[in-house]
């Protein structure tokens, strides 16, 4: 037992010299503190910031907190929480390609997969479905039952998003052949289908939104919103989708009033939020189970996606600590999620919006702000008990000695 008990607290040793800030966990007062130092810095240009106490919501620091602002890939959040509320995380998404049973015909049965690739190797790599390899199979099952001399086609399809059949009519006109697109429905795509010729699925949407956030990735995220937007009763486009973001704002109760949404993925500059409204929704996410697959996609302080390079020379005692999503534009450096402080959690939202478009500007915002966060996290350590004293074993009562005489002896 003391063996494990002395392991137990080398272990505890070696974390805290590794992570010099374990034993200065922040109350809230100081981590306003910390706030109200740096935050006028001039290169953060007057930003909207705001810092919520996870464990009774309270507000712990703000600036400009209401002030509508551009909130680049922090946009996402809405993305991954409209998924979570409207779709389920085990969907898989498949498309199959089919000779028609009407002559120089092909159809696609999709299922508006936003996994699907128009990158070969990538799609290869990670196990995404191959645009191009649906393109140059339907090539080859085109000449096949025309003896290798064709024109023109139809190919009827079923959702897929117009980027993908773009990429397709734009695959065959290099080919020399025209594609007559026609989009149907799934039951007639159904009806129009012969023999099938190849097939893909995709992972889990849950696996999906994951790379989506963790990595940032604006096609997956726009189609994300849009399928959610559907699901959702609204229509499949930006507005369906603005509607969607309002809605689930609404139904976690939170005030939608100065959200604009222009897009999903937060590329357009016209999007506009505010700091508090966004750790509202971030404070709301983070106590609900539902949004586990949301939370779990964050991005992690020295270890993963778009945060795998910061905080590890900026403020190593965070790395690991941050869990939180960027937002990057030509003049905006953003930064929102949750930081641990020992036994507590920080929701926090930083907003630069207004600093000079220069990539030195944008690193300098990254570097402090990792600092910043550097000052407030903290890893909880349990306390270590020790070993209680044991307790002393009673004294044994000892019965008389009897002396015998060999007179008592029997013979």
């Amino acid at each position: 037992m003391k063996r494990h008990v002395s392991l137990f607290c080398s272990a505890l040793l070696l974390l805290t010299l590794l992570n010099p800030a374990s034993a200065n966990a922040l109350e809230p007062n100081s981590v306003a503190s910390v706030f109200n130092r740096y935050i006028e810095n001039k290169y953060l240009a007057n930003p909207s910031v705001v810092v919520i106490d996870q464990q009774d919501g309270a507000v712990v620091y703000e600036k400009a907190a209401d002030s509508p602002r551009k909130p680049a890939s922090i946009q996402k959040l809405f993305t991954g929480a409209a998924a979570v509320m409207h779709l389920p995380m085990d969907q898989v998404f498949s498309t199959s390609l089919w000779m028609g049973t009407e002559p120089k015909s092909l159809i696609i049965q999709g299922s508006y997969d936003p996994w699907m690739s128009t990158d070969s190797k990538l799609a290869l790599k990670m196990g995404r479905t191959s645009l191009p390899r649906f393109e140059y199979n339907s090539l080859k099952a085109l000449k096949d039952a025309n003896s290798g001399s064709i024109k023109s086609f139809t190919l009827y399809y079923s959702s897929l998003f117009t980027s993908d059949t773009e990429h397709i009519k734009k695959f065959f006109r290099k080919n020399g052949i025209t594609a007559n697109m026609k989009r149907v429905s799934m039951e007639s795509a159904l009806n129009l289908s012969d023999t099938r010729i190849l097939g893909s699925e995709s992972p889990v949407l849950e696996e999906i939104l994951d790379y989506a956030l963790t990595w940032s990735d604006n096609t997956l995220s726009e189609r994300i919103a849009r399928i959610a937007s559907v699901a959702a009763g609204n229509t499949f486009d930006q507005a369906g989708v603005a509607e969607t973001f309002a809605g689930v704002l609404e139904e976690l109760g939170i005030d939608s009033s100065k959200l604009i949404v222009k897009d999903a993925s937060g590329l357009s500059k016209e999007n506009r939020v505010t700091a508090n409204l966004v750790g509202q929704l971030l404070v709301k996410i983070k106590s609900d189970n539902r949004f586990a697959p949301l939370i779990k996609g964050l991005p992690v302080s020295g270890i993963s996606g778009t945060l795998r390079n910061r905080f590890t020379e900026t403020a190593p005692a965070a790395v690991g600590l941050v869990k939180a999503k960027t937002g990057t534009l030509s003049n905006t450096t953003n930064l929102a999620g949750y930081v641990e402080s020992g036994d507590r959690e920080y929701v926090f939202v930083i907003i630069s919006d207004r600093h000079p478009k220069t990539y030195s500007v944008a690193r300098r915002i990254r570097d402090l702000v990792d600092r910043i966060l550097g000052k407030i996290a903290a890893p909880f350590l349990p306390t270590v008990q020790s070993e209680p004293e044991p307790e002393p074993e009673p004294e044994l009562e000892l019965e008389p000695k009897i002396e015998i005489t060999s007179s008592e002896i029997p013979l």
